[in-house]
C-alpha cells in the first residue's frame, strides 16, 4: 500500500516537508536548538539537495518517521511482547492492544495496520531520498553521501525486517518460500504501481541483508559524541542488525561471523573496533538518562517536544503512577517473572521490576522505562547484551561450536545482574541453548523480542490472552495483511 491519495504535484513537497522534521541529534551537533527549530513547511524537490544542511534534515526525517509511536517508538515492541505468555491484561482496552493480546485482531485493526502503513511510508521516504541523493551526486562530498545513503539503507532494512517477521510465516518454517510482502525499492509518487505482487519471505530477507551489507560499507566507524553514536547508524549498528537477521534465519555460521566482528573471543568481551561497546556494570544505567552508554548500540531518542504520543508509550502500558498499567507480568504459570531461573537476587528483578496494588490486586510490572509522563525514555532497538547472546546461541547451535565460549558469554550476561547465580552443568548444546533462550527472556523482557524469538524457532505461540497454544499453521500466528492494503493492492496475496 502506498498511502498516497493527494495530488501528485504536491506530493513531493509534502514528503520533503516530512523529512525536515528534526531528530534529537545531528551528526555534528547535539545542541538543544535542534530540538525546537521550526522545519521548513514546503520546499521544491529541486532545492532539497542544494546544500548539506538540507540533505541532513532529510536524513533526520527518516529517523523521525521510523520512530513513530505507531511503530518503533512504542507499539511494535509492546505488541510483540503481549502476544505471548509474559503478561496479563488489566484494562480490556481495545485501544491498547487487547485484541492482539487475545489473538482476535482482524485485518481492519487500525493499530496493527499502522505497522504496515507507517513502515511502508518510511520505506518510501527512504526510496525517495536515495533517488534524490543519486540524482544530485555533486551535492555532497563522496564520504558524506555514502554515510547518508548507509543510514537510509539501515532504516529501510530495519523496517522490512521488522515487518516481515510479523506479517508473514517465519523464515525457518520453509526457508522463506512462503508469501512475504511487496518489495518496493523505487519511489512511489502516484497510484500507478499499487497492484504489486508480494515477494517471497526469502526475497525480503535477501534485500534486508543487501541493504545492511551496503550500509556497513558506507557508514562511518562512529560519530563525535555518545548521543550520535547511540541514535545514528554507524558500521557496528549495521553489523549488529545483520547478526540478528542471520540468527532469525537460522544461519548460525553467518550470525557468528557478524557477531565476531563485535565480540572478542574471550572475556571480558569488550569491543574496541570502530565504536566501543561493552556491558555496563549495572543494567540500570542503560535505562537511565542520558541513555547513551556504550551498551546502547542503537536507540530511538525522544524529548518533551516529541514524545511517542498518547497510548503509544511503553512506560504508559507497563507502569503505574503516570502510567496506566495496561499489562502486568504473568505472576503464575509459564510467565518468566515467576520462573525460578529469575530469582529476587537478580538486579533485573529487584531494581527493574516493581509491584503495586491496583484496585486491591497486586500487579508486578517492568521498570526499564520510567513510567513517568510524558514518557520520553529512549527506546532501545539494539543492545550489546543482545549481541553477546546472539554469539552465545550461534556457538551453541553451529556444528563444532565453542560451547565453552558460549557458556562464558551466558555467564557474563547473568553475572552482571546476579553474580552468585550458578547455571549448573550445561554439558550439551541442547542444555546450553535452553539456558540461553531463557536468559533472553529475562535480559530482553519488555524490549519487544518475545514473539519474534518464538517465531524464529517455529515454536507455538503460548498466548496467555487467548488461553491457547497457537501453532504456526494457525492464521492467528501472524498478523493479517491490513484491509487498507487489500483494498488498494489486488496482487498482495500473490507471489
Amino acid at each position: 500500500m502506498k498511502t498516497f491519495h493527494i495530488n501528485t504535484s504536491k506530493l513531493k513537497l509534502v514528503i520533503v516537508a516530512m523529512f525536515l522534521i528534526p531528530l534529537v541529534t545531528s551528526i555534528s551537533s547535539c545542541k538543544k536548538d535542534f530540538l525546537t527549530a521550526a522545519p521548513e513547511l514546503s520546499l521544491p524537490e529541486a532545492d532539497a539537495f542544494t546544500n548539506p544542511t538540507r540533505v541532513l534534515a532529510q536524513v533526520n526525517g527518516l529517523y523521525v518517521s521510523a520512530k513513530s509511536g505507531a511503530l518503533f517508538g512504542g507499539r511494535y515492541s509492546i505488541y510483540n511482547d503481549i502476544r505471548a505468555e509474559e503478561y496479563t491484561n488489566r484494562t480490556s482496552n481495545g485501544v491498547t492492544g487487547y485484541t492482539v493480546y487475545q489473538g482476535t485482531n482482524v485485518a481492519s485493526d487500525t493499530y496493527v495496520s499502522n505497522f504496515w502503513s507507517v513502515g511502508y511510508l518510511t520505506i518510501n521516504s527512504v526510496n525517495l531520498f536515495l533517488k534524490g541523493l543519486a540524482d544530485n551526486g555533486g551535492a555532497l562530498p563522496p564520504a558524506l553521501s555514502s554515510n547518508y545513503a548507509g543510514e537510509a539503507k539501515f532504516i529501510r532494512a530495519l523496517c522490512y525486517f521488522s515487518l516481515i517477521q510479523i506479517f508473514a510465516r517465519p523464515y525457518a518454517a520453509d526457508n522463506g518460500a512462503s508469501r512475504g510482502m511487496p518489495l518496493r525499492l523505487v519511489p512511489e509518487t502516484s497510484l500507478a504501481n499499487n497492484a504489486l505482487k508480494s515477494s517471497t519471505v526469502a526475497a525480503i530477507y535477501a534485500q534486508v541483508l543487501k541493504d545492511l551489507d551496503e550500509a556497513e560499507a558506507g557508514l562511518p566507524n562512529g560519530y563525535e559524541g555518545a548521543l550520535s553514536n547511540t541514535t545514528r547508524a554507524h558500521k557496528n549498528t549495521a553489523i549488529a542488525l545483520k547478526a540478528r537477521v542471520y540468527l532469525v534465519m537460522g544461519n548460525y555460521a553467518k550470525a557468528l561471523e557478524e557477531g565476531n566482528k563485535l565480540v572478542p573471543q574471550a572475556a571480558p568481551f569488550v569491543n574496541t573496533a570502530r565504536t566501543p561497546h561493552a556491558l555496563q556494570a549495572s543494567l540500570v544505567t542503560v535505562f537511565a538518562a542520558p541513555y547513551t552508554t556504550s551498551e546502547s548500540i542503537f536507540s530511538f531518542p525522544f524529548a518533551d517536544t516529541n514524545s511517542p504520543g498518547t497510548q503509544n508509550q511503553i512506560g504508559y502500558y507497563f507502569g503505574v503512577g503516570n502510567g496506566n498499567l495496561e499489562y502486568g507480568f504473568n505472576r503464575t504459570g509459564a510467565g518468566i517473572y515467576a520462573d525460578p531461573a529469575w530469582p529476587a537476587t537478580d538486579v533485573r528483578k529487584s531494581a527493574l521490576t516493581g509491584s503495586a496494588s491496583v484496585g486491591g490486586t497486586i500487579y508486578s510490572f517492568p521498570k526499564k522505562m520510567s513510567n513517568v509522563a510524558p514518557f520520553i525514555d529512549f527506546v532501545p532497538i539494539i543492545r550489546y547484551a543482545e549481541v553477546l547472546l546472539i554469539v552465545a546461541e550461534a556457538e551453541a547451535m553451529r556444528p563444532g561450536g565453542d560451547l565453552v565460549r558460549s557458556r562464558t558469554l551466558l555467564d557474563a550476561i547473568r553475572h552482571r545482574s546476579d553474580p552468585a547465580y550458578n547455571f549448573g552443568v550445561l554439558a550439551s548444546s541442547e542444555a546450553l541453548l535452553a539456558a540461553i533462550l531463557k536468559e533472553r527472556r529475562i535480559e530482553l523482557v519488555a524490549e519487544g523480542f518475545r514473539y519474534n524469538d518464538l517465531a524464529r524457532k517455529v515454536a507455538p505461540l503460548p498466548s496467555f490472552g487467548a488461553g491457547a497454544s497457537i501453532p504456526v499453521s494457525d492464521p492467528r500466528y501472524t498478523f493479517p495483511i491490513p484491509v487498507s492494503e487489500l483494498n488498494t493492492n489486488s496482487e498482495v496475496n500473490n507471489f
